[in-house]
């Protein structure tokens, strides 16, 4: 058994992407242990393209043909060599470190290659290495079938092979690593006055993830919420930043703003069918060519008017050709953006989404659709006035600094 509390610590690639990079990442492993943790280190593949082991590079290889057996065990082979790299760094400071393939570490995953989801994680080999006083490193992003089989987990997934392993070890600490400090209110990159989160709820990270933030793998993130495990995502060289848990009650109506790329609004009017049975047939054939087209939708609305929904990218006519024959009329706006303000203290307090609306209208930022989840307003705006949209919209929940109020 080990005497010290587990503590998992993931790197990111573009912070292992020099060897003075790696200096400082093996510095935070030394700080857990002088804090009395027993660290596990989880890596991601060394830089980005075109360095040479970077995903996109591997990649590259395979004509950007992804999501194959043979795909998959080439793309691993980025992870393993950081692991190696790392641990012989961790070794070469006078630390006994380990590094462990993903299926060696007892990540059990499905055969979905390219996007595997997580089965289980059998830490054997791991809890091993700390019970010899050693430091495992974990290369992320992998896995394998029941059978033994290699197996990548989706772009990010490193961030899930930290917090799915994290939560079988029972850590007491989930520190992921970026070139960051912590979340932002917004990209710090469109929005002036973005700054770090200092914290924010397992739910409001989720969302964050799912609706565009690039701060957190939204696998990893939904994996943490469902397990309720908290995790912390820092600066690798300030130490500081986000930490995510389940505690944190919000008194702000809006925790963060996210904007996604490109979609197209599609709005299906049933024509002249009055029968509701039939209107259901045809709104089941309409999903269903969707779905056997492999097109994911977004923001879905039905109702007596009709139904109106969102695709990623400019796919009108691809939409309007899979339901050509049906009996509907297809509108299609495409060259949209998809604006997300989330906070879990929208719960409770009213007037947000008249707050969002009031931003936009004073701005001249035409809203094309809305729709809202418990904590999150999702609103369709023009791609060229997406970033104005963000702006104001993070001005006027003030969140360059802490409000408690809902703004009029």
């Amino acid at each position: 058994m080990i005497s010290r509390r587990p503590a998992v610590l993931k790197f990111g690639g573009s912070s292992l992407a020099t060897s003075e990079l790696r200096g400082v990442a093996v510095g935070r492993v030394e700080e857990a242990l002088a804090a009395g943790y027993a660290p596990v280190a989880v890596v991601s593949a060394m830089g980005r393209a075109p360095e040479p082991y970077a995903t996109d590079t591997l990649l590259a290889l395979l004509a950007d043909a992804s999501g194959t057996r043979n795909a998959d065990a080439l793309l691993a082979c980025g992870e393993l060599i950081s692991a190696a790299v790392f641990a012989a760094a961790l070794c070469a400071r006078g630390l006994d470190a380990v590094a462990l393939a993903g299926a060696q570490a007892g990540i059990v995953t499905d055969a979905a290659f390219g996007n595997a989801t997580v089965l289980r994680i059998e830490p054997a080999a791991v809890l091993a290495v700390l019970d010899a006083g050693g430091v495992p490193v974990v290369a992320g992003f992998q896995g394998a079938t029941e059978d033994g089989v290699v197996t990548t987990l989706g772009r990010g997934g490193t961030d899930l092979t930290a917090i799915a392993l994290g939560h079988a070890l029972g850590a007491e600490r989930i520190d992921i690593y970026t070139d960051v400090s912590g979340a932002m209110t917004g990209d710090p990159r469109r929005i002036e006055g973005a700054h770090t989160i200092e914290r924010a709820h397992l739910d409001e990270m989720t969302e964050l993830a799912e609706h565009g933030a690039k701060i957190m793998h939204y696998k990893a993130a939904e994996f943490a919420r469902r397990t309720q495990t908290p995790y912390a995502i820092k600066g690798l060289r300030s130490g500081v930043g986000t930490t995510v848990d389940d505690t944190v009650q919000q008194e702000r109506p809006v925790t963060g703003v996210t904007a996604s790329g490109r979609v197209t609004w599609i709005r299906v009017i049933r024509g002249d069918i009055e029968d509701p049975k039939r209107r259901m047939e045809t709104e089941l054939q309409m999903f269903a060519r969707i779905a056997e087209g492999g097109i994911s939708i977004d923001q879905v609305t039905i109702n007596q008017a009709g139904v109106a929904f969102v695709v990623e990218g400019d796919r009108g006519a691809e939409i309007r050709q899979l339901l050509g024959d049906l009996n509907v009329a297809v509108r299609v706006r495409e060259g949209c953006s998809k604006l997300s303000v989330v906070g879990s203290g929208m719960r409770y307090l009213p007037g947000v989404v008249h707050a969002i609306v009031a931003a936009l209208s004073e701005a001249n930022v035409e809203i094309i659709h809305c729709t809202d989840s418990n904590i999150t307003v999702s609103v369709l705006v023009p791609v060229a006035d997406a970033r104005r949209a963000e702006q104001v919209v993070h001005d006027r929940f003030h969140l360059d600094r802490i409000e408690r109020e809902v703004p009029s």
